[in-house]
């Protein structure tokens, strides 16, 4: 039984075998010679280019990238292939291949008459399923006698007919602006938007996009792209290459003006087709534009100011207000807040004969810090919008004269040569409406607070420069102007402790009242003259402090004998003898030419030689004043340090005084050019210059590299110490 079943399964697998090989047999038969299934047509020479053709017989087919011609004796460019088909190929997936008679061209140089070509393909049944093995062919091919590829280009009009003959012929592929359709515009937060529409059967190298700045100042941050594919190109082998669509997103920070940026990128059809690298432009404008914020970037690269401008963009809002009113508590230890101090102090000391209560003074002292803070705050918003600084023009000499006239009368009416108060006929409506003077009297503290803070502290500091530069590239004047507003306030808390404490620590009416009041308009007087420093000769300046400060010794018995006095009357002599002394020093120190009121002795050192001493112990400056100027300067091979500085900046002095004289600072500026920016006048093309350099006011000092590109990480806002600014300068000549 077993054996029967064998023999039928036997005589069943024969019986298979013999048909499958029947029908094998049979499609041999049917199979068409590879020579006549894909006739290689003789290959033909026009315009320096090889033609290569096929007749394809009726259900078969040629793969396109089997297909490949070479050549030991010409050099062969890569074929340029017509539109294929794609197919679903059993043996291979999805396969671009011709179906119907079809020619290739290939671009040759040569310098001879006579070359073998090898040409190789691969194709299949479609019927059958059935495909044939490689096929090799090497023909012999005559060439033109004149033919040595482009070099026979002898003349501009030869190549201008070889390009029109060569794009007249129809390869069946797009131009290339509608296989990548370009366009870019900016998003109006800092970053220009470039976006690339991709057709069908078409791709862009990912890291063929680049992007560089054409014209105009900016500096172009890293450019991100969208993801891409990766695919194993025959030119570039495996690389990361777009389909369909691409973008890229293009950050610019510190953008003045118009700029032009142009990008470049290249792509190719699948068809084996490479296009040449394109390139497009896109003209964007700062105004528009925006400032660009980048996620990450390092704060310990940005300057101080532009790292506070971050905070503002990127904090909380009641963060900002802690951060800002922190600033404002440092910046009153500042001497651009000093002078606030006895101005605050005077008028509270004005009203101690009224028998001051510690509420009284607690509530002039509020209005005074609140109008300095509105003034503040009114101030900066302004400048950040407008780019005007208010207090930089109110450094006007007749201002400051005029102010400096103020609190002379108020020191002399200290002094009990008079007293200072409204005409009586005004003083009756005054008291009808409020019963009291102390209206009026807030309604003056008021006034002064304001006008204080415009005309005593002009001077910018990193927080306020931060907060302004924030104000001009977003508009958002209500956070810039909060954050002012809390700057001012933190600023405004010694004082109001200050003032407050006056109403428990002022002795009431009497003779010690009066001696206060009489220290109190000493120094409304020093007050007086370190604003009027800002507008009067050296000589001068030196001259009346010296004077200031004798009369005060006079004023405190500097000269009266002891006698049996007390050992406090002692100790204020001995006051007033140090300030006589200090003042007759000055006194010499003016004769022989010095302008120090710290150290007025210093000319006299080295005798003959002092005055060389001095010069060699500063800094060479040259002096310009425009946006021209300096352009001229920058750029020349050779880094360049720019100082913005006015007479009437207090931060400015200290700066020439403390850093600039260090031996040091002046070292490690040795092989740079320095360049001054001397605003204190304040004119057109001052204002001009600092808002082309984003430059709220004095004091700030740029850096440039010897390419002319400004250093902006190592910008400085402010006074710094020497040894801090040295450690700057190494940072920025790097």
């Amino acid at each position: 039984m077993m054996n029967k079943t064998v023999k039928t399964l036997l005589n069943g697998w024969i019986v298979a075998c013999a048909l499958l090989f029947s029908n094998i047999a049979l499609a041999q038969d049917d199979l068409l010679d590879a020579d006549d299934a894909f006739k290689l047509q003789t290959i033909t020479v026009n315009n320096n280019e090889l033609s290569v053709s096929w007749k394809i017989a009726k259900g078969y087919y040629l793969y396109q990238e089997r297909i490949s011609v070479e050549s030991n004796d010409i050099t062969l460019s890569k074929p340029i292939f017509p539109k294929a088909v794609t197919k679903n190929d059993p043996n291979f997936g999805k396969m671009d291949v011709y179906t119907k008679d079809f020619s290739i061209r290939v671009p040759y140089q040569a310098n001879t008459n006579q070359a073998n070509v090898t040409v190789k393909y691969q194709g299949c049944s479609e019927e059958y399923g059935v495909c044939y093995p490689p096929q090799t062919k090497t023909v012999s091919v005559n060439l033109p006698a004149t033919t040595s590829g482009l070099n026979s280009v002898n003349s501009l009009q030869a190549l201008n007919e070889l390009l029109a003959k060569t794009s007249q012929f129809d390869s069946g592929l797009l131009d290339v602006d509608k296989a990548f359709a370009f366009s870019a515009q900016s998003n109006g937060e800092g970053e220009i938007v470039a976006d690339w529409q991709i057709a069908d059967k078409y791709y862009l190298y990912r890291d063929k996009i680049e992007a560089r700045l054409v014209s105009g100042q900016a500096t172009l941050g890293d450019l991100k792209l969208t993801e891409g594919k990766l695919k194993d190109d025959p030119i570039f082998g495996q690389v990361t290459v777009f389909y369909g669509s691409a973008q890229a997103r293009l950050p610019l920070y510190d953008i003045k003006g118009q700029v032009v940026v142009e990008f470049e990128y290249q792509g190719c059809a699948d068809a084996g087709v490479c296009y040449p690298p394109q390139k497009q432009q896109i003209t964007v404008d700062a105004a528009s534009f925006g400032q660009a914020t980048a996620p990450g970037l390092d704060r310990s690269q940005m300057s101080e100011s532009d790292r506070i401008t971050d905070t503002l963009k990127n904090s909380n809002m009641w963060v900002v207000v802690l951060t800002f009113f922190v600033f404002g508590l440092l910046l009153s230890l500042t001497p651009c807040v000093f002078p606030m101090i006895p101005i605050l102090s005077s008028i509270i000391v004005g009203q101690g004969g009224q028998n001051l209560s510690t509420k009284r003074a607690f509530i002039m002292s509020l209005v005074f810090v609140l109008a300095m803070a509105v003034a503040y705050t009114i101030a900066g918003v302004l400048a950040g919008i407008f780019g005007q600084n208010l207090q930089a023009a109110f450094q006007n000499p007749w201002i400051l004269g005029t102010f400096a006239l103020v609190f002379v009368l108020l020191a002399l009416s200290m002094f009990g040569f008079y007293e200072l108060q409204l005409p009586s006929s005004l003083q009756s409506k005054i008291t009808v409406l409020s019963n009291k003077q102390q209206g009026g009297s807030l309604s003056g503290v008021a006034i002064m607070g304001f006008l204080s803070a415009l005309i005593v502290g002009p001077c910018v500091a990193p927080p306020l420069a931060g907060a302004l530069i924030y104000i001009g590239q977003t508009g958002d004047a209500l956070l810039g102007g909060l954050a002012l507003f809390a700057m001012s306030i933190g600023m405004g808390v010694p004082l109001l402790l200050l003032g407050t404490s006056a109403g428990k620590l002022l002795p009431r009416a009497g003779a010690w009242m009066d001696t206060v009041k009489a220290v109190f308009g000493v120094l409304l007087l020093a007050v007086a003259l370190w604003m009027a420093d800002r507008i009067l000769p050296g000589w001068m300046s030196l001259s009346l402090w010296a004077l200031l400060l004798i009369g005060s010794a006079i004023y405190m018995g500097a000269l009266e004998p002891i006698g049996d006095k007390s050992s406090w009357h002692k100790l204020w002599k001995a006051l007033g003898l140090s300030l006589l002394v200090y003042g007759i020093v000055l006194i010499i120190g003016v004769a022989g030419g010095s302008r120090d009121l710290l150290q007025p002795l210093k000319v006299y050192q080295g005798g003959s030689g002092s005055s060389m001493m001095q010069t060699q112990a500063k800094l060479n400056f040259e002096k310009i004043d425009s946006l021209a100027q300096l352009q001229a300067r920058i750029g020349q091979g050779q880094p360049v340090m720019l100082d913005f500085y006015a007479d009437w900046c207090v931060s400015c002095i200290e700066m020439e005084k403390f850093t600039f004289s260090d031996p040091t600072v002046q070292a490690s500026l040795s092989g740079v050019t320095l360049l001054k920016a001397d605003v204190t006048a304040n004119n057109t093309e001052h204002k001009a210059l600092m808002k082309e350099l984003g430059i709220v006011g004095p004091p700030a000092i740029l850096f440039f590299n010897a390419q002319g590109q400004e250093q902006r990480g190592q910008r400085v806002v402010g006074f710094k110490k020497a040894d801090e600014f040295n450690v700057i300068i190494e940072q920025a000549l790097k």
